[in-house]
């Protein structure tokens, strides 16, 4: 009977120590496992691109400057030629004391009927620019249609000289002077130089270039094509009036020449009528405007000069041609400064039907400073000086004679740099949201990883814990074997006495 129990305690030991060996084996298993998962999580962390910081040299630049005069200029391409010379482009920056400027507007009234409509500034009306109404005379001056003319006398009688500019008839351009021509891409609808185009002297093509040099090539267009603009060696076009000269436009005809019409400036004496004499003696211009009534006759002939000057200006600027005036004394400095409304917003704009105020913003322009800047691209074979240290120092431009030579300027180079400090700070908070994102990765990389190693502790001691337990059961397995062992020899001597 002990020898029963005895094997049967053998037989669960055996049991339960299989049982701790094959957890064992499971745990080993999980262990083997998150150690591959924890394995894949730091290679995930090898493979993630470190963000780094922008550098601010990356978006620094040199910049070369030059003088001419009062103008500033600045290089904006400087393309190495095989001959050793230079293509530059160069951006002209300069301060335009008298150009048409946006002003603040007032309130405009709408007064009169349509068709015939007054428009005014409090009680002030504003007045066509350049012109008076009707023909006035004043003193020595008469107003014909609008324009102030100085009055004379021969002994014909009062006169007063008109200059107007006359076509002539059409002249071929000199051949020697066709080596200066330049290409344009010419727009007659809107009568506009579209870009600059430039012919390749390997293939006989042409093409354009834009602001960064890119070429752009214009398959099938040939010289006959473009209408050719020449620098300034010959002034005509269309002619208005005051204007002496515009840049001609000069077309190449069917027999392989090129043509231009020039204009002349024709000055007539016109003799004034019986009734404009009278008129003479009768008549003064009499006005309601604050600023023309303080003004003499020349002097108003000279302001209405003026505006003329000015509605060019304005007409060339803002594509408008019909404009308005009114005046307003600084009382800074003691002058009238003129404020100009285009007829075409003074038209479309919205009025209050019961006050004829207007209730949409017109614009309104005036007299003032502003940059200019002028680019000039593609200037071939320029020259470069440079230091020892290669530094660019000094900048030669080539500038053509009427006679066809060939004379260089040189300007002093002024080397600069300048930080794009808007693109770097856009880096940077890029660099910034990219880092936050990798720092948010690799935390929550780190914390799964941490959960594995917390998960791969439990069952490290849970191992631990199994292999105590087979110790222990081997002990009472080699016991209770050598039980068995005795009461199997004990039984083995009874059986044999």
């Amino acid at each position: 009977m002990g020898m029963a129990a005895s094997q049967a305690r053998f037989l669960g030991l055996t049991a339960r120590q299989n049982n701790v060996e094959f957890e064992g084996q499971q745990i080993n298993q999980q262990r083997t496992m998150l150690s591959n998962e924890s394995a894949n999580y730091y290679n995930d962390l090898l493979g993630m691109s470190v963000p780094t910081p922008p550098s601010v040299d990356s978006f620094t630049k040199t910049i070369y400057t030059f003088s001419d005069g009062a103008l500033t200029n600045t290089v904006t391409s400087m393309i190495a030629q095989s001959n050793g010379m230079y293509t530059m482009s160069y951006l002209s920056k300069w301060q335009d004391d008298y150009a048409a400027i946006a002003a603040a507007t007032s309130v405009v009234s709408q007064l009169g009927a349509p068709g015939n409509y007054v428009y005014a500034i409090g009680s002030r009306n504003l007045r066509t620019l350049g012109l008076l109404q009707g023909n006035t005379v004043m003193g020595n001056t008469i107003v014909v249609n609008g324009k102030a003319y100085n009055v004379q006398t021969d002994a014909t009688g009062p006169y007063y000289e008109a200059t107007t500019y006359e076509k002539q008839p059409r002249q071929q351009v000199p051949q020697n002077e066709i080596a200066n021509f330049e290409y344009y891409q010419y727009d007659q609808a809107t009568n506009t130089i579209i870009s600059q185009v430039f012919k390749d002297a390997a293939t006989g093509g042409f093409y354009t270039l834009d602001d960064d040099e890119n070429r752009t090539d214009l398959p099938g267009v040939t010289e006959e094509d473009l209408i050719i603009a020449l620098y300034n060696e010959v002034n005509t076009g269309n002619v208005d009036d005051d204007t002496e000269y515009s840049t001609t436009l000069i077309e190449k005809n069917a027999d392989g020449n090129y043509y231009y019409e020039p204009y002349e400036e024709v000055t007539s004496k016109n003799y004034l009528t019986q009734a404009q004499i009278q008129s003479i003696t009768t008549s003064s211009y009499a006005t309601d405007d604050e600023y023309l009534s303080t003004l003499s006759p020349t002097q108003l002939a000279n302001t209405l000069k003026e505006e003329a000057a000015w509605k060019e200006l304005l007409t060339q600027k803002y594509g408008l041609s019909d404009w308005m005036v009114r005046y307003a004394l600084d009382t800074t400095t003691g002058i009238h400064r003129p404020y100009f409304y285009a007829v075409n917003d003074l038209e479309n704009a919205v009025y209050d039907p019961t006050t004829k105020t207007s209730l949409s913003k017109i614009n309104c322009y005036t007299i003032g400073s502003e940059e200019k800047i002028e680019e000039f691209k593609g200037v071939q074979n320029c020259k470069i000086e440079k230091d020892s240290s290669g530094r660019l120092i000094t900048l030669s431009i080539p500038t053509v004679l009427d006679n066809g030579s060939v004379l260089y300027v040189d300007y002093p180079l002024t080397t600069e740099t300048s930080t794009d400090q808007e693109k770097y700070n856009d880096a940077m908070n890029q660099y910034e949201y990219d880092k936050a994102l990798y720092d948010q990765a690799v935390e929550k990389i780190n914390a799964k990883i941490e959960v594995i190693q917390a998960e791969d502790k439990n069952l490290e001691l849970r191992l631990k814990q199994l292999d105590t337990e087979q110790k222990a059961i081997q002990t009472e397995k080699d016991a209770v074997s050598k039980v068995i062992e005795k009461n199997t020899s004990d039984t083995f001597k009874t059986f044999s006495a």
